[in-house]
């Protein structure tokens, strides 16, 4: 399924004073003198989102949610900061406008962005595309990705903005601390998962940006072109290992067919749909990086689905507590349940004394 993102009315629980924010914004953006049109978008399950039509253009607005919220989520701040740190490189980004920390504006932080036209994807895999667009969207993928992983973060400004060093046992000890800040019921696997991860860490490698969720819902593509014109929802982005992003780009090739957001191509015959199998993809990824293929990817495989299955569940909680920005949210159980289930079968598989 692809298309624009749908707007709704503002949710209740996610209203702001309006009047109040154009007041903020008037003096640094153009348009907020006017009045403005505030919308939200539909889905998503983060950082409530919100599309702002003003007489000068277009606008995004980017809020923490209400409520009380789990250690380090909703970093909106970090968000901002790669935004203006990755303006004028190869990766395509939204200019970002302002970042506003005063929570008296409209209740939390926030921070405003231009809107970039295009088209959005939200399965794992462009399935609505023609197959030739099919292939030249992934193999835009990989180059946006190998992109990414060549800026050099220390010039960028970026320097601070993560530990380049043990990356992936600090990524593995967080997300075993988000799981159990989100826990709500036991899961045994998710508890295996994280023990095994824990000795399985592969060896570091020059750090580059970590995007942290680098898949196909996350990007814009041209409205009549197969290509990426925008990358978003950096909340996670920090200086890391780059095949962390590679195995989480991955996942479509490891979830079946399923609901919006999940739908992936394990068990499905590739041959004349467009859709490059993995290797190909990895191989495009490492051809343009300049580096032989990656030994360890199914560890990094294993560990994105684990954490994001961590998230799921932390979304569910938040359901649960009447926080999540989606009300569909209340029916992600079986979700995060089934992602730690098939993370665990591809461990058996590459460890079966696991």
């Amino acid at each position: 399924m692809s298309g624009t993102p749908e707007l709704v009315p503002v949710l209740d629980r996610h209203r702001f004073d309006e009047a109040a924010l154009a007041r903020h914004l008037a003096p640094h953006l153009p348009g907020f003198d006017d009045p403005i049109e505030v919308r939200q978008f539909q889905g998503g399950q983060s950082n409530p989102t919100f599309h702002i039509a003003t007489s000068a253009g277009n606008y995004v607005l980017r809020k923490k949610p209400p409520g009380k919220l789990l250690p380090r989520a909703h970093a909106i701040e970090r968000e901002y900061r790669i935004l203006r740190a990755l303006e004028g490189s190869d990766v395509p980004v939204p200019r970002a406008r302002i970042l506003v920390e005063d929570e008296r504006v409209i209740g939390t932080s926030f921070f405003v962005m231009d809107h970039v036209p295009g088209r959005v994807f939200f399965d794992r895999v462009p399935l609505a595309a023609p197959p030739a667009d099919r292939a030249a969207i992934f193999e835009d993928m990989a180059r946006v990705l190998a992109a990414l992983h060549k800026v050099d973060w220390r010039a960028a400004g970026l320097e601070g903005f993560g530990r380049p060093d043990g990356y992936m046992p600090r990524q593995v000890d967080l997300w075993v601390r988000q799981w159990e800040a989100a826990k709500v019921e036991e899961m045994p696997e998710m508890d295996r998962l994280g023990a095994w991860l824990a000795s399985h860490i592969p060896p570091d490698e020059p750090a580059t940006i970590a995007h942290g969720d680098y898949r196909l819902g996350n990007l814009i593509i041209h409205p009549t072109e197969p290509r990426i014109v925008a990358v978003l929802d950096w909340e996670l982005a920090t200086i890391g290992h780059p095949l962390a992003d590679l195995g989480y780009c991955c996942l479509a090739y490891h979830f079946d067919p399923g609901p919006d957001g999940v739908t992936g191509v394990a068990g499905m015959d590739l041959g004349g749909t467009g859709i490059p199998d993995e290797r190909t993809f990895v191989t495009s990824y490492s051809a343009l990086m300049g580096r032989g293929l990656p030994q360890a990817l199914d560890v990094f495989v294993v560990f994105s689905m684990f954490r994001l299955a961590s998230i799921v569940a932390g979304v569910w909680r938040r359901a649960l507590d009447g926080n999540a920005s989606d009300p569909r949210a209340i029916g992600y159980r079986d979700r995060y349940r089934e992602m730690a289930e098939r993370a665990w079968e591809i461990v058996r598989r590459i460890d079966p004394a696991a």
